[in-house]
Protein backbone atom coordinates (compact mmCIF):
# COMPACT_ATOMS: atom_id res chain seq x y z
CA UNK A 1 0.00 0.00 0.00
CA UNK A 2 1.39 3.46 -0.79
CA UNK A 3 1.69 5.59 1.72
CA UNK A 4 0.68 9.41 1.48
CA UNK A 5 2.98 12.07 1.25
CA UNK A 6 2.17 15.59 1.09
CA UNK A 7 4.19 17.89 -1.60
CA UNK A 8 4.77 20.49 0.11
CA UNK A 9 7.31 18.78 2.88
CA UNK A 10 10.66 19.64 2.96
CA UNK A 11 13.85 17.29 3.58
CA UNK A 12 14.04 16.39 7.38
CA UNK A 13 17.69 18.05 7.47
CA UNK A 14 15.90 21.02 6.16
CA UNK A 15 13.67 20.93 8.73
CA UNK A 16 16.47 20.39 11.11
CA UNK A 17 18.65 23.25 9.80
CA UNK A 18 15.66 25.87 10.16
CA UNK A 19 14.89 24.77 13.57
CA UNK A 20 18.29 25.31 14.63
CA UNK A 21 18.55 28.35 13.10
CA UNK A 22 16.30 29.78 14.71
CA UNK A 23 13.62 30.46 11.83
CA UNK A 24 9.94 30.97 13.12
CA UNK A 25 8.12 29.85 9.54
CA UNK A 26 10.96 26.47 9.43
CA UNK A 27 9.82 26.26 13.35
CA UNK A 28 5.73 26.30 12.87
CA UNK A 29 6.55 23.92 9.62
CA UNK A 30 7.82 21.05 12.08
CA UNK A 31 5.35 21.28 14.58
CA UNK A 32 2.67 21.03 12.00
CA UNK A 33 4.83 17.79 11.34
CA UNK A 34 4.74 16.94 14.70
CA UNK A 35 0.78 17.15 14.87
CA UNK A 36 0.24 15.30 12.00
CA UNK A 37 -1.36 11.73 12.20
CA UNK A 38 0.06 10.47 8.62
CA UNK A 39 2.35 7.54 8.89
CA UNK A 40 4.53 9.82 6.21
CA UNK A 41 5.37 12.59 8.86
CA UNK A 42 5.38 10.39 11.61
CA UNK A 43 8.64 9.24 9.88
CA UNK A 44 10.12 12.39 9.52
CA UNK A 45 8.71 13.64 13.26
CA UNK A 46 11.16 10.55 14.66
CA UNK A 47 13.85 11.88 12.19
CA UNK A 48 13.67 15.81 13.12
CA UNK A 49 13.31 15.11 17.08
CA UNK A 50 16.02 12.65 17.42
CA UNK A 51 18.45 15.32 15.62
CA UNK A 52 17.47 18.47 17.60
CA UNK A 53 17.28 16.63 21.05
CA UNK A 54 21.12 17.68 21.98
CA UNK A 55 20.15 20.99 21.38
CA UNK A 56 17.14 20.96 24.42
CA UNK A 57 16.75 20.83 27.05
CA UNK A 58 17.93 24.36 28.42
CA UNK A 59 15.05 25.79 29.15
CA UNK A 60 12.84 26.27 32.47
CA UNK A 61 9.21 25.22 31.65
CA UNK A 62 6.35 26.55 33.33
CA UNK A 63 2.65 25.06 33.13
CA UNK A 64 -0.52 27.91 33.53
CA UNK A 65 -3.63 27.05 34.29
CA UNK A 66 -6.91 28.52 35.96
CA UNK A 67 -10.57 28.90 36.06
CA UNK A 68 -12.25 29.71 32.96
CA UNK A 69 -12.45 33.78 33.10
CA UNK A 70 -9.18 34.06 35.39
CA UNK A 71 -7.31 36.55 32.29
CA UNK A 72 -4.68 33.57 31.13
CA UNK A 73 -4.01 34.91 28.03
CA UNK A 74 -3.67 38.61 29.41
CA UNK A 75 -1.52 37.08 32.07
CA UNK A 76 0.61 35.21 30.01
CA UNK A 77 0.60 38.30 27.47
CA UNK A 78 1.81 40.62 30.44
CA UNK A 79 4.63 37.63 31.48
CA UNK A 80 5.62 37.16 28.10
CA UNK A 81 6.38 41.28 27.58
CA UNK A 82 8.04 41.30 30.73
CA UNK A 83 10.23 37.80 30.10
CA UNK A 84 11.21 39.63 26.79
CA UNK A 85 12.51 43.16 28.07
CA UNK A 86 15.04 40.65 29.60
CA UNK A 87 16.12 39.43 26.66
CA UNK A 88 13.92 35.63 27.52
CA UNK A 89 12.87 34.11 24.11
CA UNK A 90 9.75 32.73 24.62
CA UNK A 91 7.51 30.39 23.60
CA UNK A 92 3.70 29.47 24.69
CA UNK A 93 2.02 26.49 23.68
CA UNK A 94 -1.44 26.86 23.81
CA UNK A 95 -3.13 23.63 24.50
CA UNK A 96 -7.14 24.91 23.10
CA UNK A 97 -9.66 22.72 23.37
CA UNK A 98 -10.66 20.24 20.53
CA UNK A 99 -14.70 19.83 20.00
CA UNK A 100 -15.52 15.69 20.44
CA UNK A 101 -18.50 16.65 17.29
CA UNK A 102 -16.39 18.83 14.56
CA UNK A 103 -12.87 17.66 16.12
CA UNK A 104 -12.30 21.49 14.92
CA UNK A 105 -10.28 23.66 17.75
CA UNK A 106 -10.84 27.43 18.35
CA UNK A 107 -6.62 28.33 18.16
CA UNK A 108 -7.39 32.02 19.10
CA UNK A 109 -4.49 33.06 21.85
CA UNK A 110 -3.05 34.92 19.04
CA UNK A 111 -5.61 37.19 18.35
CA UNK A 112 -6.10 37.48 22.25
CA UNK A 113 -1.74 37.56 22.78
CA UNK A 114 -1.73 40.51 19.86
CA UNK A 115 0.90 42.61 21.28
CA UNK A 116 3.23 39.47 22.36
CA UNK A 117 2.73 37.56 18.83
CA UNK A 118 4.10 40.58 16.78
CA UNK A 119 7.50 40.50 19.54
CA UNK A 120 10.47 39.05 17.65
CA UNK A 121 11.40 37.27 21.07
CA UNK A 122 7.89 35.41 21.51
CA UNK A 123 6.66 32.84 19.47
CA UNK A 124 2.87 31.55 20.19
CA UNK A 125 1.49 28.12 19.09
CA UNK A 126 -1.74 27.42 19.91
CA UNK A 127 -2.29 23.34 19.13
CA UNK A 128 -5.61 21.83 19.15
CA UNK A 129 -6.03 19.18 22.33
CA UNK A 130 -7.64 16.49 20.44
CA UNK A 131 -9.42 13.73 21.88
CA UNK A 132 -6.11 11.55 24.04
CA UNK A 133 -4.38 12.93 27.11
CA UNK A 134 -1.71 10.83 25.85
CA UNK A 135 -1.34 12.84 22.41
CA UNK A 136 -1.19 16.07 24.42
CA UNK A 137 1.36 15.07 26.37
CA UNK A 138 3.27 13.77 23.46
CA UNK A 139 3.05 16.42 20.82
CA UNK A 140 3.28 18.79 23.70
CA UNK A 141 6.62 17.34 24.65
CA UNK A 142 7.97 16.98 21.37
CA UNK A 143 6.90 21.12 20.48
CA UNK A 144 8.91 22.19 23.43
CA UNK A 145 12.18 20.08 22.67
CA UNK A 146 11.61 21.94 18.84
CA UNK A 147 11.25 25.09 20.65
CA UNK A 148 14.16 24.61 22.84
CA UNK A 149 16.12 23.49 20.07
CA UNK A 150 15.32 26.95 18.20
CA UNK A 151 16.58 28.54 21.05
CA UNK A 152 13.70 29.49 23.30
CA UNK A 153 14.90 29.82 27.02
CA UNK A 154 11.39 30.22 28.77
CA UNK A 155 8.58 27.92 27.95
CA UNK A 156 4.90 28.14 28.59
CA UNK A 157 2.11 25.86 28.55
CA UNK A 158 -1.16 26.99 28.65
CA UNK A 159 -4.21 24.71 29.56
CA UNK A 160 -8.02 24.74 28.57
CA UNK A 161 -8.59 25.60 32.12
CA UNK A 162 -9.40 22.97 35.37
CA UNK A 163 -9.59 19.52 34.50
CA UNK A 164 -7.53 16.30 33.57
CA UNK A 165 -5.25 18.51 30.88
CA UNK A 166 -3.79 19.67 33.87
CA UNK A 167 -2.39 16.61 34.78
CA UNK A 168 -0.71 16.20 31.87
CA UNK A 169 1.07 19.48 31.73
CA UNK A 170 2.10 19.12 35.21
CA UNK A 171 4.15 16.38 34.11
CA UNK A 172 5.65 18.02 31.49
CA UNK A 173 6.60 20.70 33.10
CA UNK A 174 8.90 22.59 35.87
CA UNK A 175 6.98 24.69 37.49
CA UNK A 176 3.73 24.63 38.20
CA UNK A 177 1.21 28.16 38.22
CA UNK A 178 -2.31 28.34 39.10
CA UNK A 179 -4.45 31.58 38.45
CA UNK A 180 -7.63 32.05 40.34
CA UNK A 181 -9.73 34.93 41.11
CA UNK A 182 -10.88 37.03 43.96
CA UNK A 183 -14.75 37.86 44.82
CA UNK A 184 -15.98 35.29 43.21
CA UNK A 185 -17.80 33.62 46.47
CA UNK A 186 -15.65 31.32 48.43
CA UNK A 187 -12.32 31.60 46.86
CA UNK A 188 -11.96 27.54 47.45
CA UNK A 189 -14.44 26.52 45.38
CA UNK A 190 -14.56 25.51 41.69
CA UNK A 191 -10.98 24.03 42.08
CA UNK A 192 -10.39 20.96 42.12
CA UNK A 193 -8.12 19.58 45.14
CA UNK A 194 -5.77 17.65 42.89
CA UNK A 195 -4.81 21.06 41.02
CA UNK A 196 -4.34 22.97 43.92
CA UNK A 197 -1.73 20.43 45.33
CA UNK A 198 0.08 20.47 42.25
CA UNK A 199 0.83 24.29 42.34
CA UNK A 200 4.01 25.87 42.86
CA UNK A 201 2.68 29.36 42.82
CA UNK A 202 -1.08 30.59 43.30
CA UNK A 203 -1.16 33.84 42.00
CA UNK A 204 -4.62 35.88 42.24
CA UNK A 205 -5.08 37.46 39.37
CA UNK A 206 -6.81 40.76 38.41
CA UNK A 207 -5.50 42.04 42.02
CA UNK A 208 -6.50 46.18 41.08
CA UNK A 209 -9.04 48.74 41.45
CA UNK A 210 -12.21 47.44 43.83
CA UNK A 211 -10.49 43.80 44.16
CA UNK A 212 -7.23 44.60 45.81
CA UNK A 213 -8.54 44.12 49.36
CA UNK A 214 -10.95 40.49 47.78
CA UNK A 215 -7.68 39.62 46.71
CA UNK A 216 -5.30 39.81 49.83
CA UNK A 217 -7.99 38.26 51.52
CA UNK A 218 -7.93 35.60 48.81
CA UNK A 219 -3.91 35.03 48.93
CA UNK A 220 -4.51 34.78 52.76
CA UNK A 221 -7.06 31.85 52.60
CA UNK A 222 -5.43 29.96 49.74
CA UNK A 223 -2.13 30.44 51.39
CA UNK A 224 -3.77 28.63 54.37
CA UNK A 225 -4.88 26.01 52.56
CA UNK A 226 -1.44 24.88 50.81
CA UNK A 227 -0.38 24.34 53.92
CA UNK A 228 -2.74 21.23 54.26
CA UNK A 229 -0.69 19.54 52.10
CA UNK A 230 2.05 17.31 52.15
CA UNK A 231 5.16 19.46 50.97
CA UNK A 232 6.14 18.47 47.87
CA UNK A 233 9.44 16.04 46.55
CA UNK A 234 10.93 19.54 45.42
CA UNK A 235 11.28 20.54 48.72
CA UNK A 236 9.70 23.71 47.25
CA UNK A 237 7.09 25.53 49.64
CA UNK A 238 4.18 26.41 47.24
CA UNK A 239 3.11 30.93 47.47
CA UNK A 240 0.48 32.55 46.69
CA UNK A 241 0.82 36.09 45.69
CA UNK A 242 -1.43 38.33 43.47
CA UNK A 243 -1.27 40.06 40.31
CA UNK A 244 -2.87 42.32 38.16
CA UNK A 245 -2.04 41.54 34.16
CA UNK A 246 -3.53 45.27 33.09
CA UNK A 247 -2.01 47.29 35.48
CA UNK A 248 1.01 45.39 35.04
CA UNK A 249 1.61 45.40 38.84
CA UNK A 250 3.04 41.67 40.85
CA UNK A 251 4.53 40.19 37.21
CA UNK A 252 7.66 40.96 38.00
CA UNK A 253 7.21 39.05 41.60
CA UNK A 254 6.14 36.21 39.98
CA UNK A 255 9.28 35.69 38.08
CA UNK A 256 11.07 36.15 41.04
CA UNK A 257 9.50 33.05 42.73
CA UNK A 258 9.96 30.83 39.59
CA UNK A 259 13.64 31.67 39.63
CA UNK A 260 13.83 30.87 43.47
CA UNK A 261 12.19 27.52 42.81
CA UNK A 262 14.99 26.83 39.70
CA UNK A 263 17.72 27.78 41.96
CA UNK A 264 16.61 25.10 45.07
CA UNK A 265 15.97 22.37 42.94
CA UNK A 266 19.15 23.00 40.82
CA UNK A 267 20.76 22.35 44.05
CA UNK A 268 18.90 19.28 45.29
CA UNK A 269 18.93 17.45 42.31
CA UNK A 270 15.08 17.64 42.19
CA UNK A 271 15.04 19.56 38.50
CA UNK A 272 17.42 17.03 36.84
CA UNK A 273 15.25 13.77 38.71
CA UNK A 274 12.06 15.41 37.73
CA UNK A 275 13.70 15.79 34.28
CA UNK A 276 14.82 11.87 33.89
CA UNK A 277 11.06 11.08 35.00
CA UNK A 278 9.47 12.97 32.32
CA UNK A 279 11.42 11.42 30.06
CA UNK A 280 10.84 7.79 30.95
CA UNK A 281 7.02 9.17 31.23
CA UNK A 282 6.99 9.98 27.83
CA UNK A 283 8.26 6.68 26.52
CA UNK A 284 6.09 5.26 27.79
CA UNK A 285 2.96 7.87 26.87
CA UNK A 286 4.81 6.96 23.25
CA UNK A 287 4.62 3.08 23.98
CA UNK A 288 0.63 3.51 24.81
CA UNK A 289 -0.13 5.52 22.14
CA UNK A 290 1.56 3.01 19.14
CA UNK A 291 -0.09 0.14 20.79
CA UNK A 292 -3.26 2.20 20.30
CA UNK A 293 -2.85 2.81 16.82
CA UNK A 294 -1.46 -0.61 15.92
CA UNK A 295 -4.94 -2.00 17.51
CA UNK A 296 -7.71 0.03 15.97
CA UNK A 297 -5.24 0.66 12.67
CA UNK A 298 -5.88 -3.23 11.92
CA UNK A 299 -8.44 -3.67 9.54
CA UNK A 300 -9.36 -7.21 11.24
CA UNK A 301 -10.10 -5.84 14.42
CA UNK A 302 -12.21 -2.83 12.85
CA UNK A 303 -14.49 -5.60 11.26
CA UNK A 304 -14.86 -7.70 14.43
CA UNK A 305 -15.60 -4.93 16.65
CA UNK A 306 -18.23 -3.94 14.28
CA UNK A 307 -19.86 -7.10 14.85
CA UNK A 308 -19.22 -7.06 18.82
CA UNK A 309 -20.71 -3.58 19.15
CA UNK A 310 -23.95 -5.00 17.96
CA UNK A 311 -23.96 -8.31 19.44
CA UNK A 312 -23.18 -5.52 22.71
CA UNK A 313 -25.72 -4.12 21.50
CA UNK A 314 -28.65 -6.39 21.63
CA UNK A 315 -26.92 -7.67 24.86
CA UNK A 316 -25.71 -11.07 23.09
CA UNK A 317 -22.60 -10.53 25.03
CA UNK A 318 -21.42 -8.67 27.69
CA UNK A 319 -19.26 -5.40 27.33
CA UNK A 320 -16.49 -7.04 29.59
CA UNK A 321 -16.37 -10.34 27.67
CA UNK A 322 -16.59 -8.54 24.11
CA UNK A 323 -13.00 -6.75 25.50
CA UNK A 324 -12.28 -10.18 26.32
CA UNK A 325 -12.33 -11.83 23.36
CA UNK A 326 -11.22 -8.65 20.78
CA UNK A 327 -7.98 -8.86 22.71
CA UNK A 328 -7.63 -12.77 23.10
CA UNK A 329 -8.11 -12.54 19.57
CA UNK A 330 -5.32 -9.22 18.75
CA UNK A 331 -2.93 -11.78 20.63
CA UNK A 332 -3.42 -14.40 18.63
CA UNK A 333 -2.71 -12.59 15.76
CA UNK A 334 -0.05 -10.43 16.92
Amino acid sequence: MKVYKPKNRLTAQAYIDGVLQGSRVILSRAITIIESNLESDKVLAKEIIQSVLPHSGKSIRIGITGVPGVGKSTFIEAFGKYLTSLNHKVAILSIDPSSQRSKGSILGDKTRMEELSNNDNAYIRPSASGDTLGGVANKTGETMILCEASGYDVILVETVGVGQSETAVHGMTDFFLLLMLAGAGDELQGIKKGIMEMADMVVINKADGDNIRNSEMARLQYQNALHIFPQPDSGWTPIVTKASSTKNTGIRTVWKHVLKYKTLVEENGYFNKNRNQQKIKWMYNNINEELKHLFYGSPQIKNKLSILESDVISSQISPVKAAQYIMEDFKKNM
